[in-house]
């Protein structure tokens, strides 16, 4: 096991890039089972839930052959979904994205649940809702789906929530689909229209992307295509607030400012300071923060709940009372205890909302990552804390930051990966 070991209190400078986006590359990676024909993604993110996706398409034939550190060619002309790795799938939830590229690729297949970060109830229940308006029957047993999807056709959908998830695997379901799907109250995350791109790139025709309402024109015979994933906005936001957090002259590239618009905006009600460039976003420290009244995560265009935690955090070095309300997730607050060891001022209300008073000077400790973005969080927390801290459980934070503690020692940070 490996933990992290950091010694806070210092101020950090440099330029820190931010990778490709995790939210973006697994769901491209489960569409490239869409066609038989040879496809090659450029900026692939080196994390853990990636490799996952590639192994668990590995195990049902895929053919991958790494291009460079961060482009591979995937080619699916033999594909076997009877082979497919069933403990991978258990400990990813990206998994759940090859339920709609599966649907569109074999009559009749066996579903396994998929796992990942235990932030409260994430059902399926919207994706099958989907996916059954569109033909496709699903049976429950004790060990997970069998999936028939021998009558799927184009359909008219409107979701019973805005699922990014559920959204994706309905898009890669049309992509296949001659006839007109519509699929309304959909997620539009710059990672859905990413996505988007991507099966556009295939041979699909789709109206609407960015938006909430999409019009779908599938390919029986999609062709192969070259795709480059973009930057991952919940990293960039996660490193600007940690600049902002330790009130550090620190240069965020790959930061695309049309992703972050609220998550700045909320970053500005904190009294931080920006310089805007055309490839990067600079933090320009101050003096002094100020505590927000209200945090809210929402669903695309709103602070994304992927950063709830990490804005936890900075409320803990604001002045006044910040009031988190997460309304996706109803078990993403257990960073808090391990904040309040390191003694913040915070209360966990109720499963939705958590109150946290500042400033408040952090002390380093030995705590513990429950989930991806927690992980992160705690991160930035020990480098405010004085002293030592160390970091369990790390492995959480490799699945969605690649080597992050290389890059935060280019930054001045002190950071030690230790093999325990």
């Amino acid at each position: 096991m490996e933990i992290f070991e950091i010694i806070g209190g210092k101020k950090l400078k440099g330029e820190i890039e931010v990778r490709g986006s995790k939210n973006a590359t697994t769901p491209i990676l489960a569409a490239t089972l869409l066609t038989k024909e040879e496809c090659v993604i450029s900026n692939i993110p080196l994390i853990e839930d990636m490799f996952r996706m590639l192994e668990i398409l590995e195990s049902m034939g895929s053919e991958i052959k790494w291009l460079g550190k961060r482009k591979i060619s995937i080619k699916n002309s033999d594909i076997h979904p009877e082979k497919i790795s069933v403990e991978t799938m258990k400990k990813l939830r990206s998994s759940a994205l090859l339920l709609g590229s599966m649907s569109a690729r074999f009559d009749k297949f066996k579903f396994y649940r998929p796992g990942g970060c235990v932030i409260g109830a994430r059902p399926l229940g919207t994706h099958f809702e989907a996916l059954s308006k569109m033909g496709v029957d699903i049976l429950q047993n004790e060990k997970g789906y069998i999936v028939n999807a021998k009558k799927r056709k184009a359909a008219k959908i409107t979701l019973g929530e805005m699922s990014v998830t559920a959204t994706e695997n309905t898009m890669m379901l049309a992509a296949v689909l001659p006839g007109k799907t519509i699929i309304k109250v959909c997620a539009c995350e710059p990672h859905v229209e990413d996505l988007g791109k991507f099966l556009v790139s295939l041979g699909v025709k789709i109206k609407g992307l960015g938006t909430h309402t999409l019009e779908i024109i599938g390919n029986k015979k999609l062709r192969g295509a070259k795709h480059t994933i973009i930057p991952d906005a919940n990293e960039a936001a996660t490193f600007l607030i940690m600049g902002v957090a330790t009130k550090s002259p620190i240069r965020v590239k790959n930061a695309r400012e049309e992703h972050l618009d609220l998550v700045l905006e909320k970053l500005r009600e904190f009294d931080a300071d920006f310089k805007i460039g055309k490839n990067f976003i600079d933090v320009i420290p101050v003096k002094k923060l100020k505590a927000v009244s209200k945090i809210d995560t929402r669903t695309y265009p709103g602070v994304p709940s992927d950063v709830q935690a990490p804005f936890g955090v900075l409320a803990t070095q604001a002045e006044g009372e910040t009031l988190i309300h997460d309304s996706l997730y109803e078990s993403r607050f257990n960073y808090i205890g391990e904040l309040k060891k390191m003694g913040a001022r915070a209360k966990v209300l109720d499963a939705h909302r958590i109150l946290v008073n500042g400033p408040t000077k952090l002390k380093g400790k030995t705590i513990t990552s429950f989930d991806l973005r927690a992980g992160a969080t705690l991160i930035i927390a020990a480098l405010i804390a004085e002293g030592k801290t160390i970091i369990n459980e790390i492995y959480q934070v490799d699945r969605g930051y690649e080597r992050i503690e290389e890059r935060l020692q280019k930054l001045g940070a002190e950071i030690k990966r230790i093999e325990k």
